[in-house]
């Protein structure tokens, strides 16, 4: 179970990992920009591939990639009191996330970044933003969720 999930968290955080994404940004990259790139390509997931009966698997997704994500924070250096303050915060723009995601294809181009706006400080070309997640939701639909968790991929689209 651990290393099906592993490989899933593994592969959203590589998606994180591409420069593009953080060259179109109005700031440096920071923790909190990867984080928030993260929960959003973890909503986008999320959407394309939970269906009605496979909702516990989904909580357990959902449980294991905050579990590493505390983990991560640990090894940052951050003490208990902070880390549960910051895994609350987390959490809760995580479920704000997931609420922008749910309504994406139902809004324009310009509501998109207005919402994306209040998530990272992108530049003026937020066109990218759009066009890339409409590519990775393609790339999802395209692929089976199995795909994911076989091991760490590489991402075309």
């Amino acid at each position: 179970m651990n290393s099906k999930y592993l490989n899933i968290y593994n592969n959203l955080i590589k998606l994180t990992r591409n420069k593009e994404i953080f060259e179109k940004l109005s700031n440096d990259e920071t923790f909190s920009d990867r984080l928030i790139l993260l929960m959003i390509h973890f909503a986008f997931f999320i959407k394309v591939y939970k269906k009605p009966n496979n909702k516990k698997e989904f909580q357990e997704i959902h449980d294991f990639f905050f579990k590493q994500l505390e983990l991560s924070i640990r090894e940052i250096g951050y003490g208990d009191v902070t880390i549960n303050k910051k895994m609350k915060e987390y959490i809760n723009l995580f479920f704000f996330i997931v609420k922008i995601v749910d309504s994406w294809d139902e809004v324009s181009d310009e509501e998109k970044t207005t919402l994306l706006s209040k998530l990272i400080n992108i530049q003026n070309n937020s066109n990218f933003y759009i066009e890339y997640y409409k590519k990775y939701t393609d790339f999802l639909k395209n692929n089976t969720f199995n795909y994911f968790t076989k091991d760490v991929i590489k991402f075309n689209f």
